[in-house]
């Protein structure tokens, strides 16, 4: 019930995920990244334990591939589970257990894999790694456009409520780490409107972790 990508800016060596679905808050329970390591969506019948020991199997030194492959060995119930990866080199890795809901699939570009499950056609995945590789611009801005793309190509089969962008560069918490937890409405589009509010003020809140005294202001009321 969820589709998704992970992506790597070969420019800039940031690592991203964005994911939607018609469940409530699944980006609090799907999405994990570590800067310098790399990005990992766990989704469909989810176990979020499986983000985190990807993320360490490729610190550690596995390559995306070898991480999967170690993972399926490691997994509890790898039949039901949807993991996708990309590492620090940009190389991607993606398993689908025979048990994903509905119709499922998958599709790697350069930098960037998908996939999805309770689809409304096969063809979604495609569309959103076309969506990332035909984009410019922050990683933001091309995750979000991945997304508009595999809606566009039918997204999931039912209505979506939730969706969920998380981006992490140098330092060790994400620097950006949006959600749309529930909405009728559609969460890809609130998502979009978050990120363009976040966006200008990203850096600036990077900067007022690092040395506040170097931090611009606020400019909320009360902080003239």
């Amino acid at each position: 019930m969820t589709f998704s990508l992970v992506a790597r800016c070969a420019e800039t060596g940031m690592f991203g995920l964005a994911i939607s679905s018609s469940s409530p808050a699944v980006a609090a329970r799907c999405s994990h990244a570590r800067a310098g390591v790399g990005a990992v969506a766990s989704q469909n019948i989810t176990d979020p334990s499986l983000g985190p020991l990807m993320l360490d199997l490729m610190q550690g030194g596995m390559a995306a591939p070898d991480a999967i492959a170690a993972l399926r060995g490691r997994a509890r119930f790898p039949e039901y589970r949807q993991v996708l990866a990309v590492d620090a080199a940009g190389r991607t890795a993606i398993h689908s257990g025979p048990n994903a809901l509905g119709i499922w699939a998958e599709a790697v570009g350069p930098n960037v894999a998908s996939g999805g499950n309770l689809l409304a056609n096969s063809n979604v995945p495609q569309a959103i790694v076309d969506g990332f590789v035909g984009s410019v611009g922050h990683l933001g801005d091309r995750l979000i456009a991945a997304m508009r793309a595999g809606l566009g190509a039918g997204g999931e089969a039912g209505p979506v409520h939730s969706a969920g962008l998380r981006i992490v560069d140098k330092v060790e918490w994400p620097i950006v780490d949006l959600r749309c937890d529930w909405t009728e409405d559609c969460p890809i589009e609130a998502l979009a409107q978050l990120w363009d509010i976040y966006k200008p003020q990203m850096d600036a809140y990077v900067q007022r972790a690092l040395d506040p005294r170097a931090a611009p202001s606020y400019g909320v009321p009360g902080d003239e």
